[in-house]
């Protein structure tokens, strides 16, 4: 049988480091965009007050940068460590867009870091504001081959398993890149790096204003951030909004666990604004429910109904019971490789073969999965409700309130009004956590709902992990927390540290 805690400490371990690793992730992704609009404007002005605000925010930029590389190259090597079955099925796949990150993006990226830093003097305008701009794309490409590797994690496109390797292997690298999954979440992930970086520098230039300090420099950045935070927080609604539609075509048990959805909703269905689910009963203690809006948002359609847990668990209760009988053809291809009426089972059952893993967690020969084995793994094929309803519903709440926040900087600007409004500016300031755990509650909700599968439909979590111990399963993630807890305690000292020096260039008042 398998060793449930190691799974479970697998998982904790790969999520804490993926946690402390995206704290660094979308500062970066928004920060280095808005260098780029500060450079633009310094060469196209001439002013130097906007050379000022790059290396500023430069500076901190290159902090969050190198914190974000050093949390992030362990993450890598956690799929060798902890999850070996998993590297050995789907590497061939997995690891080609990772690769190309690590020998594209990332060496773009980090040599154009170089030189943004040691080239201001040796380089002209417009090749240091090359330089940038490239830095900036280094980083966004990083992403999307990433977010690609973890898009087909979801909805495993071109590929196919192949009986005699007892691996996937990629079929269509096309699909893989173009997969839709890929796509809306790239653009969505990003939008949300780019609300992070602006309400970072809307926030600090907020805290300058209300003490007075560096004005100039200050109503500038703010005025920056303000309009490319407008724009990043209606890109990270509308196309988030894109990414629900494509979640609900590819794991409808995803949507029904986020939206509360028990029963099949008839055409069109209603939204549960708030609700309180109850896993015992399978149903909503209370909701407050707005008519048609689930049915439009998720489906774009008045005719589509949204399937409920309880159907889709019915539906993979059936699809277990094939798939069962896929894993047993497959073993018999094994044991004779030229058993025909085997090898015509498993055509037969082929598709369904992943959920017919999903009954290794309840016994350990699917031969003898007796009817309660497959009830369990019907039980195991949707993800607890309430976590992701509610992390669902913190995520889109902060992302209006920070839209929100956006516009009322924008209007701030416009009227050069900072020093009318302190309280809004302290709001400014106060908000700064605000998109962290926006993206966190993000995170969470497409990787929980993922679950039980490492990758969709084809290889259940319980099956892909390392045969590791406890005890070092125990003592790596202790490990682990407690240096990322230092390198993100050295982010905040020197973060703090500069943002209260602030730019060197820039005028002091005499008070300071």
């Amino acid at each position: 049988m398998i060793d449930s805690t190691v799974v479970d400490l697998s998982r904790l371990q790969f999520a804490a480091t993926a946690m402390y690793h995206f704290i660094f992730v979308p500062l970066t992704l928004g920060l280095s965009w808005i260098l780029v609009i500060c450079e633009l404007v310094f060469v196209l002005t001439g002013k130097p007050i906007y050379k000022e605000m790059t290396q500023f925010w430069g500076k901190l930029f290159g902090i969050n940068f190198a914190l974000g590389v050093t949390t992030g190259i362990t993450m890598e090597f956690q799929f060798g460590t902890n999850w070996a079955y998993y590297s050995h099925y789907v590497g061939d796949i997995f690891g080609a867009p990772l690769a190309i990150e690590g020998l594209m993006a990332f060496f773009l990226e980090s040599t154009m870091f170089g030189l943004f830093f040691f080239g201001w003097k040796r380089l002209p305008k417009w090749g240091h504001l090359t330089v940038t701009a490239l830095m900036a794309l280094g980083t966004n490409l990083s992403a999307v081959l990433i977010l690609i590797a973890n898009a087909w994690m979801q909805d495993p496109v071109g590929s196919a398993f192949n009986p005699v390797t007892m691996r996937m292997e990629l079929t269509d690298f096309a699909a893989l890149v173009l997969n839709p999954i890929a796509q809306s979440k790239f653009v969505h992930t990003v939008s949300a790096g780019y609300v992070t970086g602006a309400l970072f520098v809307l926030g600090i230039s907020a805290w300058y204003l209300s003490m007075g300090r560096h004005v100039e420099f200050a109503r500038r950045s703010f005025r920056i951030a303000a309009a490319f935070g407008v724009a990043g927080a209606l890109s990270a609604i509308i196309l988030g909004d894109e990414a629900g539609v494509e979640v609900a075509k590819s794991q409808p048990s995803k949507l029904a666990a986020m939206e509360a959805i028990w029963e099949t909703e008839p055409a069109p269905a209603s939204l549960n604004l708030a609700a309180w689910p109850n896993e015992e009963k399978q149903a909503n203690d209370w909701a407050i429910r707005l008519p048609y809006v689930a049915g439009l948002i998720t489906t774009r359609s008045i005719s589509k109904e949204l399937p409920g847990v309880r159907d889709i668990r019915e539906q993979n209760r059936a699809r277990i019971a094939s798939g069962v009988q896929a894993v047993i053809a497959l073993e018999d291809m094994r044991k004779n490789p030229g058993d025909a009426a085997a090898r015509e089972k498993f055509k037969r059952h082929e598709a369904d073969m992943g959920y017919g893993l999903l009954v290794r967690r309840h016994v350990d020969d699917v031969r003898q999965a007796t009817p309660e084995a497959i009830e369990k793994a019907a039980m195991d094929s949707v993800p607890k409700v309430a976590p992701l309803f509610w992390s669902f519903r913190v995520m889109v709440g902060l992302g209006f309130l920070m839209f929100g926040l956006f516009v009322a900087a924008l209007w701030l600007s416009v009227g050069n009004a900072h020093q009318k409004y302190p309280c809004l500016l302290k709001l400014f300031l106060w908000s700064l956590p605000a998109p962290w755990i926006a993206s966190m509650c993000g995170w969470f909700v497409a990787e929980y709902g993922r679950q039980p599968w490492t990758v969709f439909g084809m290889l259940p979590t319980h099956l892909s992990a390392s045969s590791l111990s406890s005890a070092s399963l125990w003592g790596s993630i202790a490990g682990f927390v407690g240096f990322y807890t230092l390198l993100l305690c050295a982010e905040m000292f020197l973060m703090f540290k500069y943002a209260r020096l602030g730019p060197p260039a820039a005028p002091q008042p005499n008070n300071a």
